[in-house]
């Protein structure tokens, strides 16, 4: 009887994940070891919404994705596939290069010492603005980096005097860049939460990493070959039209699993969570916001104060010299967030108005070569105030859980969000499945 019950123990789930994103893929990487895997991805290839893509006969990142020192789940992740993020990013301390606006660069020195001499040191604020900034910094660290009641990231600043090039060359370009959601929606306690990881810890929790290497392989094709040097299933092009609850199992397709995890995004997951109301009501409640991402070719490198240069008041909210970054010599990537005031925009009027920015930055650098414009209409969702929790276990599927960066409703969608998403998912149905059995 023991040496039955240990083989029932040892029994491999068969296991569906449906999505290839970040999410999906630390899930898969997580359960390579101990489940029998299958790999559902609908589009050419993996990576969801970071990866590259090819736009007009030019391969391009679908936007520009900034990691930080505090991202430790992206970082292993990479690490276990093969990457090395040393290779893999520029990393620079904590810089915030604002053209017409705050320019800061903090030190590498103890936290929060850090901090502390590079907003004394900073440029574009008065005496009476810094100090109105470190009262709002140490407001937040001294309770523990919580806000209660959650309020708007707007009402919040008007509490806290964040008013005139504060609000315009530093909190704005900041809530943009970091939660892509307008400062009147944007909620100030995943804000809070947001500075806690980047300013709340040891001082290489706040670095900057810029990839260096294309957004595909900085994790999802290296963690797809990973997976199938170790036997995973893996299916590319091949979108999921149902999922069914099954018994103690489930069927995705008509094929039978023993659990699946749902990681696409929250609007291509709700369709197939007919058997879970809940969750579908709840994803119904999610609102999002775009990304527009714009690319310059010239003939030479422009002359950017930096390879991540802020605009205040620019069309682009950054400027990222790819030539700097990845060797793609006179390619500038700019990034324009929470863009919904740009649906009705012609593209070639918004590629001009980010030219014309760049002229300003480096008059004698000429028209660019060519350009491609990525809008992405529902980058992420709204990291609002009246965001709702959706939880991860799915009922009406023993073995079944969502993973996506839509599902913390304390954190804005980041690659870090989507990857501890998916190593909870995967833990979680490993520790059901073992106590099951």
């Amino acid at each position: 009887m023991e040496d039955l019950d240990l083989r029932l123990r040892a029994v491999k789930p068969r296991v569906a994940i449906v999505g290839a994103g970040w999410a999906g893929l630390a899930a898969a990487v997580t359960l390579a070891e101990q489940a029998e895997l299958t790999v559902f991805e609908a589009g050419r290839e993996p990576g969801g919404r970071a990866r590259r893509v090819v736009l007009d006969d030019a391969l391009l990142d679908n936007g520009q994705h900034i990691l930080i020192g505090a991202y430790n789940e992206c970082l292993a992740l990479m690490r276990t596939v093969g990457v090395d993020p040393r290779k893999a990013f520029l990393r620079l301390p904590l810089t915030w290069q604002m053209v017409g606006g705050v320019r800061m660069r903090c030190p590498r020195l103890p936290a929060p010492l850090h901090v502390a001499v590079g907003l004394l040191t900073a440029r574009g604020l008065s005496l009476a603005e810094k100090r109105r900034l470190a009262a709002a910094l140490d407001g937040l660290k001294r309770a523990n980096w919580r806000v209660q009641p959650d309020r708007p990231v707007a009402t919040w600043l008007r509490e806290t005097g964040q008013n005139g090039a504060l609000t315009d060359s530093f909190w704005k370009p900041l809530v943009l860049s970091a939660m892509n959601t307008p400062l009147h929606l944007a909620s100030t306690a995943t804000l809070a939460r947001v500075l806690a990881d980047s300013l709340g810890g040891r001082r290489a929790a706040s670095d900057l990493l810029l990839p260096r290497i294309d957004l595909s392989e900085l994790f999802p094709l290296p963690a797809w070959r990973w997976l199938a040097k170790r036997g995973a299933t893996l299916y590319e092009g091949c979108r999921v039209r149902s999922i069914v609850p099954d018994g103690v199992g489930v069927r995705v397709d008509g094929r039978p699993f023993d659990a699946v995890i749902v990681a696409t995004a929250p609007y291509h997951a709700e369709p197939l969570l007919e058997f879970a109301p809940d969750a579908q009501r709840a994803i119904q409640t999610l609102r999002f916001e775009p990304i527009y991402t714009v690319y310059l070719r010239y003939a030479r490198a422009p002359r950017l104060p930096s390879v991540m240069t802020g605009l205040a008041g620019g069309m682009a909210h950054w400027l990222f010299e790819r030539g700097a970054l990845t060797g793609e010599e006179g390619l500038v990537a700019a990034v324009i967030s929470a863009a919904s005031n740009l649906a009705d925009w012609p593209r070639q009027s918004v590629i001009d108005k980010v030219a014309a920015d760049i002229a300003k930055l480096d008059p004698s650098l000429g028209a660019p070569l060519w350009s491609r414009m990525v809008v992405e209409k529902r980058a992420t969702f709204a990291a609002s105030v009246d965001r709702q929790q959706i939880k991860p276990r799915l009922n009406g599927i023993q073995y079944g859980y969502l993973a996506g960066d839509w599902l913390d409703p304390s954190y804005p969608a980041t690659l870090e969000g989507a990857a501890k998403s998916g190593l909870a998912a995967a833990r979680a149905l490993m520790q059901e499945w073992t106590r099951q059995r």
